[in-house]
C-alpha cells in the first residue's frame, strides 16, 4: 500500500508515493533541506548545493556498497571454511569410530589369547 506524502525541502513542496511510513519520508525531507541549506550557506545556489549534495550521497551510498560487498564476500569465506571444518570433522569421527572398533577386536583377542595361555 503506498502512502501518498507531501514534503517541502527549500521551499518548494513535493508529493510523493511511497510505501515508506509519512514519519521516515519526512526525516528523509528534514535532512536533505538540512545538507543542501549547510551547503547554501557557502554561498552556493540551492540548485548546486542539491547536486553537490546528491554526489555526496551518492559517494556515501557507492562505499556503503563497497563495504556491503566486502562484508558478504568475508561471510562466504566464512561459511566456505565452516563446511570445510564440518566435513574434517565427520571424518575424523568416522576415524575414531573405526579406531575404537578395532580397540574393542585387539582387546577381544588379547582376552582370548589370555584365556588360552591360562588353560
Amino acid at each position: 500500500m503506498y502512502n501518498e506524502v507531501k514534503v517541502i525541502i527549500c521551499g518548494k513542496e513535493y508529493k510523493l508515493k511511497t510505501a515508506e511510513s509519512p514519519n521516515y519520508v519526512f526525516s528523509l525531507a528534514r535532512a536533505l533541506e538540512s545538507k543542501i541549506n549547510a551547503m547554501s550557506n557557502s554561498g552556493t545556489s540551492p540548485y548546486s548545493a542539491a547536486i553537490m549534495v546528491a554526489l555526496s550521497l551518492l559517494d556515501d551510498l557507492n562505499k556503503a556498497n563497497e563495504k556491503l560487498d566486502g562484508i558478504r564476500d568475508q561471510s562466504k569465506e566464512y561459511v566456505d571454511e565452516a563446511g570445510k571444518s564440518r566435513l574434517e570433522r565427520d571424518a575424523a569421527l568416522k576415524e575414531i569410530e573405526v579406531l575404537k572398533s578395532k580397540i574393542v577386536q585387539l582387546e577381544t583377542v588379547s582376552k582370548l589369547k589370555q584365556l588360552k595361555d591360562s588353560i
